[in-house]
C-alpha cells in the first residue's frame, strides 16, 4: 500500500517536528529513569512498577514510530501558490447553510492539524471532502452524521 502524503502548514509541520524531538529526547530519558528506579527495587518478576515502566516505554516507542512515519510522508504547502478560485487544502472557505442561512468559515487542513474550535477542518471530513474542488457560488449537498446538508460556497481565500 502506498503511503498517503499529508500536507501541512509551516506551523503544523513545526509542531510535529517539535513533538517528535521531545519524545525522542525527554520522553525516552524519563522512561529510562522510571525503568532504572523500578529495577533498583529488586525482584523484577513481581515488580509492577517495572512492568508499568516497560509498558510505557512500548507506548512511547509506538508513538515515536507513528510520528516518524507521518513525517516521512509530510509535505509543506507553499501558501503563496494556493489557487483561490477552487477549494483545496489550506483554502479558507466561507459557506452558507441553505436550510438556516447560517454562514461559517473553515480552513481545510490535513487530518492531523484539524481543530474545529480554531475553524480548521480536515480534508478527510465529510464537509471537507464535499467542498474540495468547488468554486465560488457552487451549491453542494454533503452527507454528514447529522444527515444530508446543503451548502453554498460564498467565498474562497488563502
Amino acid at each position: 500500500m502506498a503511503k498517503q502524503i499529508s500536507y501541512y502548514t509551516k506551523e503544523g509541520l513545526e509542531k510535529l517536528t517539535s513533538e517528535l524531538a521531545n519524545l525522542k529526547t525527554k520522553g525516552r530519558s524519563d522512561i529510562a529513569k522510571q525503568i532504572a528506579e523500578a529495577r533498583d527495587k529488586g525482584d523484577l518478576s513481581e515488580n509492577a512498577e517495572y512492568d508499568a515502566a516497560k509498558d510505557a516505554q512500548g507506548h512511547l516507542e509506538a508513538k515515536i514510530a507513528k510520528l516518524e512515519d507521518l513525517m516521512g510522508s509530510a509535505r509543506l504547502i507553499d501558501e503563496s501558490k494556493i489557487d483561490t478560485s477552487v477549494v483545496s487544502i489550506l483554502s479558507k472557505v466561507t459557506i452558507k447553510n441553505k436550510k438556516n442561512a447560517m454562514t461559517v468559515t473553515y480552513m481545510l487542513v490535513s487530518e492531523e492539524e484539524a481543530d474545529l474550535k480554531a475553524g480548521k477542518i480536515s480534508t478527510q471530513s465529510p464537509i471537507g471532502k464535499g467542498l474540495l474542488g468547488k468554486t465560488k457560488g457552487d451549491s453542494v449537498k454533503i452527507k454528514t452524521p447529522a444527515g444530508e446538508m446543503e451548502f453554498e460556497v460564498i467565498s474562497i481565500g488563502a
